[in-house]
């Protein structure tokens, strides 16, 4: 009796820090997307709202669609509302993320949102990544379930870019953090980068490592965009420099921000997010970098015993979600396999 009580409470103090987290980003602006915003690709599969405050895209057999931020940012703060395509997604990948690979084509920073689609009966999968200076034979992936269904209804993603840390939130939840570790020396994204949304085919790689393929026959698969919101200084990514008066301000403003700041309680939820729904992590991927972790890696023996020698998570694994329109195979099975983890 006392167990359960106690496994209550855990959860209620759970669902409390989830709610408190939630409202925490209500104050930051959100912009029109003509405000901050261009089309990107995909012409009439990209749809704005008759108000320009949120945006539609589409995938279907002749193209998917995108857009990006008007400006470059040398950090700051990058959100949007978003609601991910529904029933069979297999294949379809949902990206918001920053990157200026248009400018420095080999040498490259990107931070990534990318979302996984999935079989019948399967759930979206979520993965970070953080790429330095053209660093992508060396990724630093995550990826993990996500304690909702996306496809009903919007949920907020959000990235904080600093000088000296990184922050990847859902719904004000901190999910991830990299600290800026001297090692990482260009690992560590440090130059102007624009902000994108996309929708593409992803079968390559997407959904259980390219086994299952994008089926047009559910096209279009449409992805939501709203509450888009980006506070940070505007730079030139050439000059890798901000472009105006008062930039030093908008760091400082950045930096002290509650966004920025982990404090204890925003650690202990991280913690109770990662415990609960990640399904792979870089750091301890000992097959592929035998060489040991990645210097930001905060590892423990403890923790170590929870994933296989792939990084794989021993105790978060798949489970089918209420079948679609069509009966769905025991929809995840195998996901405790490695060919479930998507390769990137």
């Amino acid at each position: 009796m006392a167990v359960r009580a106690g496994f209550l409470l855990a959860a209620a103090a759970w669902v409390w820090l989830w709610a408190v987290a939630a409202s925490a980003f209500d104050d930051v602006p959100t912009a029109a997307f003509d405000e901050r915003f261009s089309p990107l690709f995909g012409d009439g599969n990209l749809v704005r709202s008759s108000d320009d405050r949120s945006v539609r895209l589409l995938l279907d057999r002749r193209s998917g669609s995108g857009f990006m931020s008007s400006d470059y940012y040398l950090h700051g703060f990058f959100s949007a509302s978003i609601k991910l395509p529904k029933d069979y997604t297999a294949g379809v990948v949902v990206a918001f993320y920053l990157s200026n690979g248009d400018v420095y084509e080999k040498t490259h920073d990107e931070l990534d949102f990318e979302f996984l689609g999935s079989r019948w009966g399967g759930q979206w999968r979520v993965q970070t990544n953080v790429y330095g200076n053209g660093s992508t034979s060396h990724g630093r992936e995550e990826r993990y379930l996500l304690p909702f269904d996306p496809t009903l209804e919007a949920h907020r993603y959000s990235v904080l870019w600093a000088p000296t840390h990184i922050i990847f939130y859902i719904d004000g939840t901190p999910i991830r953090e990299v600290i800026r570790h001297p090692d990482m020396g260009g690992d560590f994204p440090a130059k102007p980068m624009a902000l994108y949304a996309t929708i593409w085919d992803g079968s390559a790689w997407a959904t259980e490592g390219g086994k299952y393929k994008v089926n047009y026959k559910y096209a279009p698969f449409a992805s939501e965009f709203s509450d888009l919101a980006v506070v940070g200084p505007r730079a030139d990514p050439v000059l890798r420099a901000p472009r105006g008066a008062g930039d030093d301000q908008d760091l400082l403003g950045l930096m002290t921000a509650d966004y920025a700041v982990m404090t204890p309680q925003k650690r202990a939820a991280m913690r109770a997010f990662r415990a609960r729904h990640m399904t792979y992590t870089v750091c301890y991927d000992a097959v592929r970098y035998a060489s040991g972790p990645f210097p930001e890696c905060d590892n423990s023996d403890e923790e170590r015993e929870n994933f296989s020698a792939w990084g794989e998570s021993k105790t978060v694994v798949m489970r089918p979600r209420a079948r679609g329109r069509r009966r769905g195979r025991k929809a995840g099975a195998g996901a405790r396999g490695r060919a479930d983890v998507a390769s990137s």
